[in-house]
């Protein structure tokens, strides 16, 4: 990347200079997208005034800023098929002290399908403290589904030392499915 970026360094500063000249600065966004900084450094940029060249002075830095790429934006939750692998799951959780959190949904179901993206960002957020993973009820014994108490969907249910702690059933906006969830998590973490 610094390769390309060293490779296109014209372009950028011609591409800085472009957007002094319009006075608009870009900014960062919480996606990590380039920011561009006014600021010290030398350039020299050419432009046609009254039918001379004349050479301007400008002083412009570009600098870029990417997201810390160390730690994941998103964590895929992992499925889970049948009562012997939530007996595993909850097994290793046991051993390690740490919370599980399953959301029980249905490939059918239009908020549980809106709801599992921003569940596995929040996965990623709590990457090291609670696990995150998902059961399609259509696709798994009912055994387990009662196992789970489900009754409606998405549940998603807070798992620590081998039984079911707490739960949100999320029938309403996902935004705020997120912060209950969120409110829930950092009562077992």
């Amino acid at each position: 990347m610094a390769a390309t970026l060293s490779a296109n360094s014209s372009v950028l500063y011609r591409e800085a200079c472009y957007q002094r000249e319009q006075q608009q600065l870009w900014s960062a966004s919480a996606s990590g997208n380039c920011l561009l900084l006014q600021k010290s450094a030398s350039g020299l940029s050419s432009r046609k005034h009254n039918k001379k060249k004349i050479n301007v002075r400008r002083d412009v830095r570009v600098e870029a800023l990417w997201p810390d790429l160390s730690r994941p934006t998103s964590v895929d939750m992992e499925a889970i098929n049948d009562g012997v692998e939530l007996d595993q799951i909850l097994a290793r959780a046991q051993e390690l002290s740490q919370p599980v959190l399953i959301d029980w949904m249905a490939s059918w179901c239009r908020k549980c399908i809106y709801l599992k993206p921003k569940l596995e960002k929040m996965a990623a957020e709590y990457d090291t403290k609670i696990k995150f993973y998902y059961v399609d009820v259509n696709k798994v014994p009912q055994g387990l589904v009662k196992r789970g108490n489900i009754s409606k969907m998405p549940t998603i249910q807070i798992w620590k030392d081998g039984e079911m702690k707490s739960e949100v059933i999320g029938g309403h906006k996902a935004w705020l499915v997120i912060e209950e969830v969120r409110e829930m998590i950092k009562k077992f973490i």
